[in-house]
Formats: C-alpha cells, sequence, structure tokens
C-alpha cells in the first residue's frame, strides 16, 4: 500500500524536488555546523533560521495552492490554521519555561502572573507534554476546519462569498486573541521560549535540527499533496474545482470531497505553524491578521496554481525578495508585492512554473511535429504515405471509380 502511494506521488518534476530538498535539507545544516566561520561556504545562523522560516511559509503555500489550485476553494483565511498550530507550539514552549521565567513560578507563565492569574486554565492542561502538543497542532486547525467546512460545504456556499467568510473566521479569531482574558498572552503574545524536547532553543545544532525538521514535514506533505491530487479522489476533486454542478449532477457527493481536502489542508497549516514558532520565537495575534491570507494567495498565484511544486516556489522567491526590499528599499515593499501580483495576473495567469512547464511543452511538441515533418518529407499538413506505396498512386476509392465504366453521353 505504501510503494503503491509513494508511486502514485512520483513523476520526474517530484523526482526533481525532492532530490533538490534532499540536498538543501543535507548541505545548509553541515555548511552551518561543520564549515569555519571563516568560509565562503559557510552559512551563518540567522541565514539557518531565515531559510528554515521560508520552509515554512513554502509549507503553508502548500496547503493553499490544495485547495485553491485543485479544488478551487480560495481561502483567505488560512492564516488562521497557521496561527493555532503555533499558538499549540508556544504552550508547548511556555510550559518549557517553568521556573526560569521572570517571576519564576513553576507553573504559570510569567503573562499570567502578571495579570494576577490564580491557577493554569483547564485548557493549558497536557502542553507540558511534547507528544500532547504536538496532537493538538493537528487537531485544533483540523477539528476547527472540519465544522467550519461542514456547514459551508453542506450550505453551498462557494465562490467569493466562501472567501469572505472565511476572512471573517480569522478576523474573528484575531480579536479573540487579542483579548487578555483568553489566557494566550493579548496583544504580546507567547515568547521568551527557552528550550524544546531538553535542547536549548538558540543553540546551534537545535537551530539547525529545526531547519532540517522544517524541510523533511516540506516532503512529507508534498508527498502526500502528490499523491491526493494523482488518484482517483484528485480527479474528482479537479472535476469539482472545473465544473461542481455537473459533478454533482454524475453522482458524487461533492461537499465530502471539500470537507476531506479542506480538512487535510488546515491540518499542514497547523504543522506549518507549530515549525515556525521555534525557529522565530514568538507568536501573537497579528499572525491570525487577514493580510497574511491574501500573501500566501499571493505566494501561490506567482509560483503556479494547481501545480505544488510552484506554490513552494512562489513562497520562497516573494518572501526571499521581501527580505532583500525590506532591507534594501523598505518604503515600496509593499507596492513592489502589489505590482509583482498585478504583473503576474496579468502576464503570466499560470504563475512562473505554469508558464515555464507549458513553454516547455509547447516547444516539445514542435521539435517532435519537425522531426515527424523531416523524416516523412512531407510538407506540414499533408498526409503520410503508406509504406510501400507509390508516391503518386491514387487513393483506393479514387482507383475504383477510375476503372468503372462511364454512362453514355
Amino acid at each position: 500500500m505504501m510503494t503503491s502511494f509513494l508511486f502514485r506521488a512520483m513523476d520526474a518534476r517530484a523526482g526533481i524536488f525532492l532530490a533538490i530538498m534532499a540536498a538543501v535539507i543535507l548541505l545548509v545544516p553541515a555548511c552551518n555546523l561543520l564549515v569555519p566561520h571563516g568560509s565562503a561556504l559557510h552559512v551563518p545562523n540567522y541565514a539557518v533560521t531565515l531559510m528554515g522560516k521560508y520552509l515554512t511559509y513554502a509549507l503553508l503555500a502548500l496547503a493553499v495552492d490544495l485547495v485553491w489550485g485543485y479544488c478551487g476553494i480560495l481561502s483567505l483565511g488560512h492564516a488562521a490554521f497557521f496561527a493555532l498550530g503555533g499558538y499549540a507550539m508556544g504552550m508547548y514552549l511556555m510550559r518549557q519555561i517553568g521556573t526560569r521565567g521572570v517571576y519564576g513560578d513553576p507553573l504559570l507563565p510569567d503573562f499570567m502572573v502578571f495579570l494576577n492569574w490564580q491557577e493554569l486554565p483547564w485548557y493549558w492542561y497536557g502542553f507540558d507534554m511534547f507528544w500532547f502538543a504536538a496532537l493538538m497542532v493537528l487537531l485544533v486547525p483540523g477539528v476547527l476546519a472540519f465544522v467550519f467546512g461542514w456547514f459551508a460545504f453542506r450550505s453551498r456556499v462557494t465562490g467569493v462569498y466562501l472567501s469572505i467568510i472565511t476572512q471573517a473566521l480569522t478576523y474573528a479569531l484575531l480579536l479573540a486573541f487579542f483579548r487578555n482574558d483568553m489566557g494566550f498572552g493579548g496583544n504580546n503574545g507567547l515568547t521568551d521560549f527557552k528550550d524544546i524536547l531538553g535542547f536549548d532553543i538558540q543553540a546551534d545544532t537545535t537551530r539547525a535540527g529545526l531547519f532540517a525538521a522544517s524541510g523533511l514535514a516540506l516532503v512529507v506533505c508534498f508527498l502526500v499533496c502528490r499523491a491526493v491530487t494523482r488518484s482517483k479522489l484528485g480527479k474528482v476533486l479537479v472535476a469539482v474545482r472545473d465544473a461542481e454542478s455537473r459533478t454533482r449532477f454524475l453522482g458524487y457527493r461533492v461537499e465530502h470531497y471539500k470537507l476531506f481536502v479542506w480538512t487535510l489542508s488546515a491540518m499542514m497549516a497547523g504543522v506549518a505553524g507549530a515549525l515556525y514558532v521555534p525557529q522565530v520565537g514568538i507568536i501573537n495575534p497579528g499572525e491570525f491578521a487577514p493580510a497574511n491570507s491574501i500573501e500566501v494567495v499571493i505566494w501561490v498565484a506567482v509560483g503556479g496554481r494547481g501545480t505544488l511544486v510552484g506554490a513552494v516556489l512562489g513562497a520562497v522567491l516573494v518572501n526571499f525578495a521581501k527580505s532583500w526590499f525590506t532591507a534594501a528599499l523598505p518604503d515600496v515593499w509593499l507596492f513592489a508585492l502589489g505590482g509583482l501580483f498585478v504583473v503576474v495576473t496579468l502576464f503570466l495567469p499560470k504563475g512562473v512554473l505554469g508558464t515555464l512547464s507549458q513553454g516547455w511543452t509547447a516547444l516539445g511538441q514542435r521539435k517532435t511535429s519537425a522531426a515527424f515533418e523531416a523524416g516523412s518529407g512531407e510538407k506540414p499538413g499533408s498526409a503520410p504515405q503508406s509504406a510501400g506505396a507509390p508516391a503518386n498512386a491514387a487513393h483506393p476509392r479514387q482507383a475504383q471509380g477510375a476503372a468503372e465504366p462511364q454512362p453514355a453521353e
């Protein structure tokens, strides 16, 4: 079963992507930990953290591409699932601080002591164990997505109306998490993390390990998405995207297919958020901002909607450009981002990878056509001669007609 799963996920494009990811996962930590600081091949610590953040963004873009590129669900609220996964991991990291906090309370995080909380809220129980936190990283976004999708898809909410509702969901969570009485740190969020699984979170080896974990999570989720989209389930998803009413008329329970892929995508976004938090060192309500969800859609559009690899490429390219622009030209970054989206929409509607793939396919078809014409020695559009037949032989029906007697005048 696992062999057939991997077989469905593999092709030439997937093989190239996996080879690149394997090289990145191995070389970046090695160049950071093993190569001396004075060497040109040394990767500094800040670069490892920055690239690890790019990988988590790529995983989030992959989750959005799964529902938008293959099922036609334009989500403007995936930042909510990303942030929920991040908060689940942040709660575990806060519980690991213990007496090393500013106030030295062995049970309550510093912000609860500051706000005069007397006891730990019930929903913080269990987050002192990593396995429980990892389970919540999947369950909390997954359950929220399932409940939301159950009502939305059964009500046949589609198109721009669904996009507006997803954005309203993430905005409502933004307002809720800003409140101090929610027990999640209010405006400041969760920060000042010390260690993860007993390892110092600021250590070079821990940073390299988190980078590698982000890369492995991206590879695993990519394989899952490839297997889903290349299966019979994926064909039904594309049918739902292109002709939902016709697919429903053929007897498919469209809302079930949508609910499955929506929930799977939300869980992937939660994993991305959980890997993001220990690398950046903070999680606050700003991660719920609707603008973040819109930016993810731009990553997918730039890279190529419905390609998976393009979503990863778009996330890395746009965020690399963001890092460069915010350092070199901080005042024009937002204009550059908007201009990039307009240019891609007008001139590259299939995204970078989609346009390259389309051009490569067209070039291959032209080469095949030219080789066939050169081999047959015929002009384009002429019918090929059968082997062994004389070039001036008439069509059998024409020859038969020529042999028949003509009617008398």
